[in-house]
């Protein structure tokens, strides 16, 4: 038989949507955190939590639009992966979507700064531990 140890489960999760916006040029929009902030200076993927009686998607369309400025149809969201990571009393799902159509220019309305780099690239930044697993994945997608 089959023992399985027991599990602490974390207070509360905390879900979060985040998007790789795809360019073109097969390049992805990531964003520089700012100072102050938690895991400043720290680059990655746009996007934020979701709220009571959010859909992810809903969720991400809401928050590309407060940090970016830019029209997004949640519809054209497209499922990638998800990260899950413990973060002290909470624990972070972390879903990600690719986006390949928006409206607008992105711009850095809550960030330091934006950059677009090609996948491969992403990995010469420093990243959130949670938005690492997402460049081998994106790497293959793209």
């Amino acid at each position: 038989m089959l023992t399985v140890p027991p599990v602490s489960l974390p207070s509360a999760m905390l879900f979060v949507s985040a998007a790789a916006l795809v360019d073109r040029e097969g390049r992805v929009l990531v964003q520089q955190r700012p100072p102050g902030k938690p895991m400043e200076t720290l680059w990655e993927f746009p996007g934020g939590k979701v709220e009571p009686g959010e859909t992810p998607d809903v969720a991400l369309a809401r928050e590309l639009a407060e940090e970016l400025g830019i029209g997004v149809d949640p519809s054209k969201l497209v499922p990638a992966t998800f990260a899950s990571e413990a973060l002290g009393e909470r624990h972070l799902l972390l879903l990600l979507y690719t986006l390949r159509e928006w409206a607008g220019v992105p711009e850095a309305r809550h960030a330091s700064a934006l950059r677009w780099v090609v996948p491969g690239d992403l990995r010469r930044l420093e990243m959130p531990p949670a938005d690492l697993p997402f460049i081998a994945i994106l790497e293959a997608l793209l």
